[in-house]
């Protein structure tokens, strides 16, 4: 039965071997705070919004599409103005 090869293994033995360590690497690393890894990208949002499927008619997803991108946004603002919010 081959050994299994341990998470942090490599295949270089010689430390001449080993990879060359760019600024690409740098940048997609791992990032601690002590033990603590720190999260990348957006944090999370205090009221996430929910994706739904909703039918409506094709002249209404036509008008908003038609303003561009933030369509979505713009139809939730609306769809918010329509309830009172």
């Amino acid at each position: 039965m081959p050994k299994k090869k341990h998470a942090g293994s490599n295949d270089w033995v010689d430390l001449d071997d080993a990879p060359e360590l760019t600024d690409d690497y740098f940048e997609r690393a791992d990032v601690y705070e002590g033990e603590r890894l720190v999260r990348r990208g957006r944090p999370p949002s205090e009221n996430p919004k929910k994706a739904i499927s909703l039918r409506v008619d094709a002249e209404v997803l036509e008008r908003f599409k038609a303003t561009g991108p933030g369509w979505q946004r713009r139809m939730n603002a609306a769809l918010r103005k329509a309830v009172g919010l």
